[in-house]
Order: C-alpha cells, then sequence, then structure tokens
C-alpha cells in the first residue's frame, strides 16, 4: 500500500504503480507523518470554510481531520485499506467532524477529482506524475495541490518549503519537503485590450507551458520589453517596460483570466509620476 502523510509504507521495493494499486493484506507497517508536516501542508494549501479536500491514501485520516477542524473545509479521504478507512472514520467521529470528514475505500487512480479545491497526497515520485494529466484535466484553475516530499516532475512548484523532521524514518532524512502546485487557467493565445488613457490598443501573444509563460506585448507601432510573467492559478501578472506615445513607460499589468478574458488593472509609471487604471483584455478567436 502507499498512503499519504498520514501513513507510508516502509517497504518501497515494488514498482510503484503497483504499489499504488496493492490492496494491502493487513501486515504492511506504516508510519505516521509529524505533526508538523501536517501543519505546513495546510498552511500552503490555505483551505477555506466549505472549500473540498480529496487526500489520496489517507491513512488514519489526519490531514481531512485537521482541515475540518482548524478550517471547517469539507473533505475526503480515500485509501485502499478498509482497516485505515475504518480508523479515519472513527477518529473523525471523536473529533466531532464527522459531517465535515469522510473516508472511503477506492482505488484513486479512479476517483473523479472534479469539484476539488485542494488535493493532498505523499505518493512515491512516479506515482505523482502518472497522476499529474489526471490532475490538470479534473481540477479546476486555481485547484491547490500539495505533495510531500516529492515533486510533479517537470511541471515547477509555485511554493516549496523545507523543514527539519528528526525522527522521519522515511523518504529524505531529518528533512521534509513540501511543494505547493496551483492549477494554471488556460491563458495561451492573443489578447487584445483598449487603454484610452494610456497608448490605447494593446496586443499581448502569450505561449503557456503549464503556469510558465512567454509573452510578446506591443502597443500601437512600439514592441515592449517583457521584464517579468507570473501565472498563479487564474491571477496573471505581466511587467512591461517600453514606449508610449514619446516617454519610455513601465507598466504593471495585474488581473484573473476567466474563459476568454482578463480583468484587473494596470499601474504605469515614469519615474515622475504613477497612476492605477482599470484593464480588462480578450482574447481574439
Amino acid at each position: 500500500m502507499i498512503a499519504t502523510l498520514a501513513a507510508l509504507p516502509l517497504s518501497l521495493s515494488l514498482p510503484a504503480v503497483q504499489l499504488a494499486h496493492a490492496q494491502d493484506d493487513g501486515t504492511t507497517p506504516f508510519v505516521v507523518s509529524p505533526p508538523e508536516v501536517v501543519d505546513r501542508m495546510l498552511r500552503l494549501a490555505e483551505p477555506k470554510a466549505g472549500e473540498y479536500l480529496i487526500d489520496l491514501g489517507s491513512g488514519d485520516g489526519r490531514i481531512v481531520i485537521e482541515a475540518a477542524k482548524r478550517y471547517r473545509t469539507r473533505g475526503l479521504g480515500v485509501d485502499l485499506d478498509p482497516r485505515l478507512v475504518k480508523l479515519a472514520s472513527d477518529r473523525a467521529r471523536a473529533a466531532g467532524v464527522e459531517s465535515l470528514a469522510h473516508f472511503q475505500v477506492q482505488d484513486f487512480f479512479e476517483l473523479d477529482m472534479r469539484g476539488a479545491d485542494i488535493v493532498t497526497a505523499y505518493l512515491l515520485p512516479e506515482v505523482n506524475l502518472k497522476l499529474m494529466p489526471r490532475l490538470l484535466e479534473q481540477l479546476k484553475p486555481g485547484a491547490r495541490i500539495v505533495t510531500h516530499d516529492y515533486d510533479m516532475g517537470e511541471w515547477q512548484p509555485d511554493e516549496m518549503i523545507e523543514l527539519p523532521v528528526a525522527e522521519k524514518l522515511v523518504g529524505p532524512l531529518r528533512r521534509s519537503r513540501v511543494y505547493l502546485f496551483m492549477v494554471p487557467a488556460h491563458a495561451e493565445g492573443v489578447w487584445r485590450s483598449e487603454v484610452p488613457e494610456h497608448g490605447g490598443l494593446w496586443e499581448f501573444r502569450i505561449s503557456q507551458k503549464r503556469q510558465m509563460l512567454e509573452v510578446k506585448a506591443r502597443t500601437g507601432a512600439h514592441e515592449h520589453t517583457v521584464r517579468g510573467t507570473r501565472l498563479r492559478g487564474e491571477e496573471i501578472r505581466m511587467v512591461t517596460t517600453g514606449l508610449v506615445g514619446e516617454r519610455a513607460w513601465n507598466q504593471v499589468f495585474r488581473g484573473m483570466v476567466k474563459d476568454d478574458r482578463i480583468g484587473g488593472e494596470v499601474t504605469v509609471s515614469n519615474g515622475d509620476n504613477s497612476r492605477t487604471m482599470a484593464w480588462t483584455a480578450t482574447r481574439t478567436r
């Protein structure tokens, strides 16, 4: 059996995918992860009341239960071991959060994760890679994925923290890494916007690989240097420098990507003054 931060097997010699599908026979030992790792995972995930969290390989259910207790987050823990599912359900009942924290026996490769705001996992890297396409396909932009110790390969994390864990017996010894991935919005394409107070028509040509962007920007006849970009879930930010009229300006465009529209604001400055105005952009089809 392979599990999340609540329960990780000591024997990791089987292929990862086989482990991910194996049914525990009742003899596999598991290691309970330290509370500080649970705490950091939840702090990175930033659960909110009413949000929906799924823990893949939930073990004794502690992350689902803690999220329900601290943040009133609805949660589902899935595990292949019926004994652990019963233990987790009993612990949720004892904690008084059984209406929020639910557990079921299921292969998480067959789980429908649509609707989840947060997914947590403590899995081998090969299993993370196998899960990644399902996560990107099923989760909505802005959904958070938090993994313990192992990343998502070429998908770079939005945040990573490392903390010392002296008693740790599995994985990297005496330390843990916690990774945050945010499902990126689809921002690729040609976007146009009108900023009458600053340059008139703007055009942005965006190429995208997950949350990494390459942007070409122009207004009128002037190409702009794109000094920085960021896509964090649905939030996009682009920093440009170039001529607007006859003067050089810096622009910081900020907005939220919703389907074929970005709504937000732009701050412009030239060393002498700065101002912020509304900004919207529309993707051309």
